[in-house]
């Protein structure tokens, strides 16, 4: 099975909050990463998202720690709507990145 992962920035100019995160979390850069596997069997390369999640600050640890969270990109692309949500860093395939 080939996974694929890519990597983007979203971009918030003010606080938001995402479903299964606890928190409102503060206006600021946040390193998202999806990975799709291969669909194997297809004439043509074909991928479907396996996971999708963001890195935030951690928020019981010291200054600079992060937690992975997994989260929907629904209600990412969402909350980046209500933020305004067009300013956001170019996607990067983190397998060409590395």
């Amino acid at each position: 099975m080939s996974i694929r992962t890519s990597a983007r920035t979203a971009i918030f100019s003010r606080p938001f909050s995402l479903k299964g995160v606890d928190r409102v979390l503060p206006a600021g850069d946040y390193r998202v990463l999806t990975d799709e596997e291969l669909i194997e069997g297809l004439s043509f390369p074909a991928y479907r998202r396996v996971s999708t999640m963001i890195f935030l600050p951690a928020q019981f640890h010291r200054s600079g720690a992060v937690e992975l969270v997994t989260i929907d990109p629904v209600d990412l692309r969402t909350a980046e709507e209500r933020d305004g949500g067009t300013h956001q860093a170019p996607e990067i395939d983190a397998a060409a990145a590395g």
